[in-house]
């Protein structure tokens, strides 16, 4: 909690958490009195900060950077015997409302959401992938719109933005465990509905905001699941503790299971998140993209050895004047699968150079690296030496000895014999030969007319 706090007011080495909500709720205090609204509000804010219960998004008030929200915590809204307070937490809701729109008077909408609803449900005795949770924490959701567009419906006025008008809430779900909280959904959603307004676009959705939901010791995002039983520091989570606690299992028979080779704590599959999601999403204003699954990680390449004995050519070329000789070693199956490129006259320096490339371009192949890649990437390069290619029909001219090489490779082992001709005339200048990589069309133009024969004799003396 002590990090997600810093996290939120970078810059500071101590911070205290009721002289930081103070920053924003003496103002909000001060606008309650001066309309005559409650004047308690000060003192229920200081109390759902101080007993972690909820907290505003963000922290210090700054609802100019993001949108003014509240996040509430309904496992702080339970007693030691895990009854939840119904009345508390639509009191505290409402309140909410109430604090955010004094405080941004001209926001449009607001976000109000629920953290660590995992363990809320698990302290239920509710395995998370069930009916009764899906139908519990539904309920739980169309509970807290009703009641923030029942407070919502205060403060609609000209002044404050287009009236929205409210629509019939979705059937809500037979399965709540909750005593007393489908009643006093239904109660809301019937107060709500004979109001049919709300001065905000949207008042509730399931916003993540980490930092905040650590502050406010979840465990987990919203209504996101568990991955593990464990902690980060390799403890049993408390949502673990409670499952535990809540089946009557001890941990010796949970640590007896564990060796049987029973799962008891198995966490919960992306299938029933999304399951979740979905009977989550028509209670709330604003729903996030489903989750998706992690994209799998790439497998790491493997290298393709070249048999001990293989095949390929040695192709002697000139270029420029300069000679080359370009050997290649191939897989039985006839791909390429390594260049050597031996140089007759140059330098050490330009030689070792050479033989380093080779290597390089090599290993790529028998990393899988295309063939077409190297081709696409190195034609056209351009530095000395260039011009005509002598001792390879199927090369005429090259930009580079490099470009040579990659010609001659694609004429043999991919068949191209489309890439545009070089122009070597600007060796040493940077060039990426996009705008002549596409092969050259037999357009069918008009053959020049033959000369007319004379229809006359011409007398020559």
């Amino acid at each position: 909690a002590a990090d997600a706090l810093a996290s939120l007011i970078p810059g500071k080495k101590t911070l205290d958490i009721a002289q930081l909500t103070q920053t924003w709720v003496t103002p909000v205090a001060a606008r309650a009195q001066a309309l005559g609204l409650s004047d308690q509000l000060t003192a229920g804010l200081n109390a759902l900060v101080a007993n972690r219960q909820a907290c505003p998004v963000p922290l210090n008030g700054n609802f100019a950077a993001i949108p003014p929200g509240f996040m509430f915590n309904p496992n702080g809204f339970c007693d030691a015997a895990g009854i939840f307070d119904v009345t508390g937490f639509g009191a505290a809701v409402e309140l909410a409302v109430m604090a955010l729109t004094l405080a941004a008077p001209e926001a449009a909408c607001l976000n109000l959401s629920l953290t660590d609803l995992h363990l809320f449900i698990t302290r239920l005795n509710l395995p998370y992938d069930s009916a009764a949770a899906r139908d519990t924490l539904a309920t739980l959701s169309a509970f807290m719109t009703a009641r923030a567009d029942l407070a919502s419906s205060r403060f609609v006025s000209p002044d404050h933005g287009p009236v929205i008008y409210l629509r019939p809430y979705a059937r809500l779900a037979a399965g709540c465990v909750i005593a007393g909280l489908m009643e006093a959904t239904i109660e809301t959603q019937r107060a709500a509905m004979e109001a049919g307004v709300r001065g905000h676009s949207h008042l509730t959705g399931y916003v993540s905001h980490p930092a905040t939901e650590a502050l406010l010791g979840a465990e987990t995002l919203g209504f996101s699941p568990a991955v593990s039983a464990l902690d980060e520091a390799g403890n049993l989570s408390r949502w673990a503790q409670a499952k535990l606690a809540a089946s009557g299992t001890t941990a010796q028979a949970a640590l007896a299971a564990h060796l049987r080779g029973e799962t008891i704590l198995a966490p919960a599959g992306l299938a029933a998140h999304r399951i979740m999601h979905d009977a989550l999403a028509p209670y709330v204003h604003a729903m996030p993209a489903p989750p998706a699954a992690a994209k799998p990680a790439q497998p790491a390449s493997q290298r393709a050895l070249l048999p001990a004995r293989r095949t390929g050519y040695t192709q002697k070329a000139s270029i420029g004047g300069h000679k080359l000789f370009l050997s290649t070693g191939e897989y039985a199956n006839g791909r390429l699968g390594e260049i050597f490129i031996a140089l007759h006259k140059e330098g050490s320096a330009f030689r070792g150079l050479m033989d380093a490339f080779s290597i390089a371009v090599s290993m790529g192949l028998q990393h899988g690296v295309k063939l077409e890649d190297y081709v696409e990437a190195f034609t056209f390069t351009r530095f000395g030496p260039a011009g005509a290619v002598e001792g390879d029909p199927a090369v005429t001219q090259a930009t580079s000895m490099i470009d040579y090489v990659f010609r001659n490779l694609a004429v043999n082992y991919l068949g191209n014999h489309n890439i545009a001709p070089a122009t070597p005339d600007a060796a040493d200048s940077v060039g990426d030969g996009a705008a002549d990589r596409a092969p050259l069309l037999p357009f069918d133009l008009p053959a020049p007319a033959a000369r007319e024969r004379r229809r006359a004799f011409k007398l020559v003396s």
